[in-house]
């Protein structure tokens, strides 16, 4: 009996376990990004994103770059916590009018990877959770 008992209190301890770490990395693009995006190994431009994930909606902004004096909010923006996909858009204010950023990647640990797009500009981007 006793056996049975520690045995039922095991499983339920490793089961206590892994819900926590599924809950923990279900949150896992919640937080301060940093890194750079550009067109080229050469063209890079240092951004920040903040980002909270709510288990169904990604909200956040977007700092950075020479002429960026205040957070651009995201709009747009998804994410899909099995496949780790994120997507967002932003408008910016630009020399000749407004610049709507689409933004493509996936998110690996704390590591956020992929494409962006403006007009008819596009790069990668690598960002590192803080």
């Amino acid at each position: 009996m006793k056996h049975r008992v520690f045995a039922l209190l095991s499983i339920v301890a490793c089961l206590a376990v892994a819900i926590s770490a599924v809950a923990q990395g279900s949150d896992s693009v919640s937080g301060t990004w940093s890194g750079d995006w550009g067109p080229s190994a050469g063209d890079r431009n240092k951004v920040t994103v903040q980002l909270k994930w709510d288990g169904k909606a990604l909200t956040g902004s977007i700092t950075g770059g020479d002429n960026v004096t205040s957070p651009i909010a995201l709009t747009k923006t998804t994410y899909d916590a099995k496949t780790s996909a994120i997507h967002m858009e932003a408008e910016a204010k630009g020399r000749s009018g407004p610049v709507h950023y689409v933004v493509e990647g996936k998110v690996v640990k704390n590591e956020m990877t992929g494409s962006w797009s403006h007009d008819n500009r596009k790069g990668d981007f690598k960002l590192t959770k803080k």
